[in-house]
């Protein structure tokens, strides 16, 4: 099946609403600024709708809807503004709510409608025929003042089990009165694809209405949810950034959209604009201050990482033989990763990504594998620390270790005083350049006073360490030995500005463990910058 659409093509809708339900997210707080620069990302990446919120519901909504109308200018996106239809008894043209959707300037407004007869005696205390009534009100009205209309029918599923026949006369309502698309909400995310198809079919036939498909995903289905109402006919898609949404979430936009794209061969961003979807992915993550899933699909680092060393055999002759896309088609890279399950192939192919030659020496690579698994039984971790992998395949490769310091002895100090709090104190003796260096420095902690007097012991020596900065810390103890005995491993990410690296270090102490990863991160970041070895 091939469809051509995107921004100026209405046959098919791809609707993105984090600005709004993917907010509601817990541990989620927009700021108008992250709102706005959210918006120019998603406008950027070629979504056709981008939900922006409920103006007049709370005044930062409101702000948005007027900021954005001034600062961006959308390049392939439309602006909608939520709402709902107007109160039971009253006039669309009089209530408060529907004015500030106009208000908003948006030129398309969502509507939310109950479709569930329970929730329209319960919650809205009003009458079924009222509530139709309402649907029918607030969308000609809107009409009637220029503006496009869609409406979202809350809790669709779960009502048409408990009363299709009124389900569906809210869908008709709303497509007789002038609503472009009615869309059919999984409110609860309780729902099944094959249930989906089955009611989005028998939908389409009995009302003859344009629908829409709004999942969550309670059950973990909501992007197969998605694609089965496409599948039964559904030409408007709801979903959410990096799948951001109330309890567990709602369709991942960008796995629905790779899905369409790829596999359904339909035409619905720019050109060009799927090749950033993982850039676009991470950026919104940096804004909502969420750390990327690593295993997301399409656009997660570990999405096209290769573990087993049966795999690496394979992706050498032929990536694809383990591959279902070519990562770059979303922006993305194939990573091998390095493990007490790696072959040959493994480690030639990380070689490869790496860009360390290892030729055809078939010894060395031997040794390499041998080393790792050797390594990582005594708990190290090489699938994530490449930094630290990479010094140790160099070090095979160039007969010694890469080196641009030796160290002599290095001392941390924890000192409890009598008020309760804590001075952390660290010394570093160290051989650079032919010099022997004494550094001491305090820190937050003895950890962060190791690095702080690393820092100063080689930064005269070494400007380019200034621009390191220490990025995550991670400590895990490992199973236990002799008695309480244990050994610990440290994983450390350092960042330059331009790029990130993870190294490890395993000890029967925490701050030993830290030291070696520290001395690895040093040497990478050294490596990275081009400084070529004294030591």
């Amino acid at each position: 099946m091939t469809t051509k659409a995107n921004a100026t093509d209405d046959s098919f809708h791809v609707f993105d609403t984090t600005l709004r339900d993917g907010a509601q997210r817990e541990g989620i707080n927009l700021t108008v600024a992250d709102k706005l620069t959210i918006a120019r990302h998603l406008d950027t990446f070629g979504v056709g709708y981008i939900e922006g919120g409920w103006p007049g519901a709370n005044p930062r909504d409101t702000e948005f809807f007027a900021r954005a109308q001034k600062e961006i200018v959308f390049e392939n996106a439309q602006l909608v503004a939520f709402g709902a239809t107007r109160r039971a008894g009253g006039s669309a043209a009089d209530d408060p709510q529907v004015k500030a959707l106009l208000t908003s300037g948006a030129p398309v407004i969502t509507l939310v409608a109950k479709s569930h007869d329970r929730h329209v005696e319960l919650a809205l205390r009003t009458t079924l025929e009222e509530n139709l009534e309402m649907v029918r009100d607030t969308v000609s009205h809107l009409r009637e003042q220029g503006r496009r209309v869609f409406v979202d029918c809350e809790h669709f599923f779960d009502g048409y089990r408990a009363n299709a026949a009124y389900a569906k006369s809210v869908v008709r309502t709303a497509h007789e009165a002038g609503a472009e698309v009615v869309i059919l909400c999984d409110t609860n995310g309780g729902m099944l694809p094959a249930q989906i198809q089955a009611v989005v079919s028998t939908v389409i036939a009995d009302t003859g209405a344009r629908l829409g498909i709004h999942a969550q995903d309670d059950t973990g289905c909501a992007v197969a949810n998605t694609l089965a109402a496409v599948d039964a006919g559904a030409t408007h898609v709801q979903c959410t950034a990096n799948g951001y949404g109330e309890r567990v979430g709602n369709a991942n936009l960008f796995p629905v959209v790779a899905a369409l794209e790829l596999k359904y061969g339909m035409k619905v961003l720019p050109e060009g604009a799927l090749a950033e979807m993982t850039r676009i992915s991470h950026a919104i993550a940096e804004v909502v201050n969420l750390t990327p899933s690593t295993h997301q699909p399409y656009v997660g680092v570990s999405a096209f990482a290769h573990k087993a060393g049966l795999h690496a055999s394979a992706i050498k002759v032929d990536p694809d033989l383990y591959q279902h896309i070519d990562p770059e088609l979303v922006g993305n890279t194939m990573r091998m990763l390095v493990s007490d399950m790696a072959g040959r192939a493994s480690i030639e192919l990380k070689g490869k990504e790496l860009g360390v030659d290892l030729g055809d020496d078939r010894a060395l690579v031997g040794r390499v594998v041998e080393r790792v698994k050797e390594r990582e039984l005594q708990g190290y971790t090489y699938e994530a620390a490449d930094a630290s992998f990479e010094l140790l395949l160099r070090g095979e490769v160039e007969g010694r270790a890469r080196r641009y310091f030796r160290t002599e002895s290095w001392r941390a100090i924890v000192e409890d005083r009598p008020d309760g709090t804590h001075a952390n104190e660290a010394t570093v003796k160290l051989w650079a350049k032919g010099e022997r260096i004494v550094a001491t420095a305090e820190g937050n902690g003895p950890v962060n006073a190791l690095d702080r007097a690393l820092r100063v012991a080689l930064e005269r020596i070494y400007p380019q360490l200034a621009k390191l900065e220490l990025i995550d810390y991670k400590v895990r103890i490992l199973e236990g030995r002799t008695g309480t005995e244990s050994t610990t491993r440290v994983l450390i990410t350092t960042g330059d500005g331009a790029g990130d690296w993870a190294t490890v270090g395993v000890a029967e102490n925490v701050i030993a463990a830290s030291w070696q990863a520290l001395e690895d991160a040093y040497t990478y970041g050294l490596l990275r910058a081009g400084v070529e070895p004294t030591e």
